[in-house]
């Protein structure tokens, strides 16, 4: 990977992990989706979704929609990035997408998910989110 200069030196040179992506995904998701989704299932829909620490993020943000759509999209990108989508013992539950202090996501992998990341030979798994207009666009990278 370069960062375009002349010399061609590596655009990470402290990070040999970040050398080479192993997967990408993106989702592109209408928000009132997931409001209808909530209308029709309530909790069942939200405990399915969001582990348990995101259901406590939920719950601090009064219940906001916009908050599980990008949970949703960012899910469904990660799923698509490692090549299985939501099957395969891949579930919405082994992907867990945090924030830390300035309010980044932050993605924890567990249990089949984890393990395909480490077969694909990638060590990290990254989500950039955006929300615009009632559309959420999520994009997974692992590398």
């Amino acid at each position: 990977m370069s960062d375009g200069s002349a010399t061609g030196a590596p655009a990470f040179p402290d990070h040999p992990a970040l050398e080479q992506i192993v997967g990408i995904g993106t989702d592109l998701l209408q928000e009132s989706r997931i409001q209808d989704a909530l209308g029709r299932h309530g909790e069942r829909f939200v405990r399915r979704i969001l582990t348990p620490q995101e259901q406590q993020i939920y719950l601090q943000r009064r219940q906001s929609v916009n908050f599980i759509a990008k949970q949703y999209a960012a899910k469904e990108a990660l799923a698509k990035a490692l090549g299985t989508g939501i099957a395969k013992g891949v579930g919405f539950q082994q992907l867990e997408i945090l924030r830390d202090g300035s309010g980044a996501p932050q993605v924890k992998l567990h249990g089949a998910a984890a393990d395909l990341l480490r077969n694909l030979g990638g060590q990290h798994a990254f989500v950039s989110l955006s929300d615009d207009g009632g559309l959420i666009q999520a994009f997974a990278v692992l590398v």
